[in-house]
C-alpha cells in the first residue's frame, strides 16, 4: 500500500494534486477515501439509502470566500442550534468565533485534505426541499434522522468517523460530516501553525486578517486540534 503523504500545499488547500474528481456521484477526494466512501454508499443503497455527497474537497480560495462573506456581513451567522444570530453588539472576536462554529478557517479546513465528505440521503429529501445541513434536519423526527441512525451503526466498518460529533469548544456538532480516519490522521499530523500563519499573512483580500493572525493559536487549538477521534 502506498504511504499517505501530505505536503503544505495540499493540507492548506493550495493544491489539488492529492485528490481526484468523481462524477457519479459528484465529489472530489483522495483515491483511498473515495474507494471507502463508494463502498459505504453501496452498503447504504442496500438499505434504501441514497448516500450522496453535498460537500467534499474544497480549495483555499473557496474557503476564503466563505470566510469573507461571513466576516463582511453578506452571509448569515448561526448559533449552535442552527438559528440566525443577530450581529448587533458582537465584537469582531465574537464574529470570528461565530463564523468558526459552522465554517472552517481558511488553510486549516479538513475540506482541504480530501479526506472529509458531508452527506445526506437524497432518497429521503422531499421534492422541492433543499439540503441546509442544520441541526433540525438530523434530530429525531428530522428528514435525515434515519440516515444518521444508519451511519451510527456502519461508518466505522468503512474507516469513517465524525470529527465533530460533539461540541468541544470549536466547531458545532456536524453529524453529516464524515472523515476517513487513516488519511485524516496523517493530514492532522502534518498541520503546522507557522505554515498556516504564513499562508494567512499572504492571503490578499482576507477580511479581518490581522485579527485572525492574533487569534491563530486559539483558533488552531479549538478548531483544528480538538476533534472527536475515530
Amino acid at each position: 500500500m502506498t504511504a499517505i503523504v501530505f505536503d503544505e500545499y495540499e493540507w492548506t488547500g493550495r493544491a489539488r494534486t492529492h485528490v481526484r474528481q468523481y462524477a457519479q456521484p459528484r465529489f472530489a477526494a483522495r483515491p483511498e477515501v473515495a474507494e471507502a466512501f463508494l463502498a459505504l454508499r453501496a452498503a447504504a443503497a442496500q438499505d434504501g439509502i441514497d448516500l450522496t455527497p453535498v460537500a467534499s474537497w474544497r480549495p483555499f480560495e473557496a474557503q476564503l470566500r466563505n470566510w469573507n462573506r461571513k466576516f463582511g456581513g453578506e452571509a448569515t451567522l448561526y448559533d449552535i442550534d442552527g438559528q440566525p444570530r443577530e450581529r448587533a453588539g458582537m465584537t469582531p472576536q465574537d464574529v470570528v468565533w461565530a463564523i468558526l462554529g459552522w465554517s472552517a478557517f481558511p488553510g486549516a479546513s479538513r475540506r482541504h485534505w480530501g479526506t472529509d465528505i458531508d452527506v445526506f440521503d437524497r432518497a429521503a429529501l422531499p421534492a422541492g426541499q433543499k439540503v441546509r445541513l442544520l441541526p433540525q434536519e438530523v434530530r429525531p423526527g428530522g428528514v435525515f434522522a434515519p440516515l444518521h441512525a444508519w451511519l451510527d451503526e456502519h461508518i466505522a466498518d468503512f474507516g469513517f468517523f465524525r470529527p465533530y460529533r460533539a461540541y468541544r469548544g470549536g466547531m458545532y456538532p456536524e453529524p453529516w460530516h464524515l472523515s476517513y480516519a487513516p488519511s485524516a490522521k496523517v493530514a492532522l499530523e502534518a498541520f503546522d501553525i507557522d505554515v498556516l500563519a504564513r499562508v494567512i499573512g499572504e492571503a490578499d483580500g482576507m477580511l479581518g486578517r490581522e485579527l485572525a493572525l492574533e487569534m491563530l493559536p486559539e483558533i488552531a487549538r479549538r478548531h483544528v486540534l480538538v476533534v472527536d477521534v475515530a
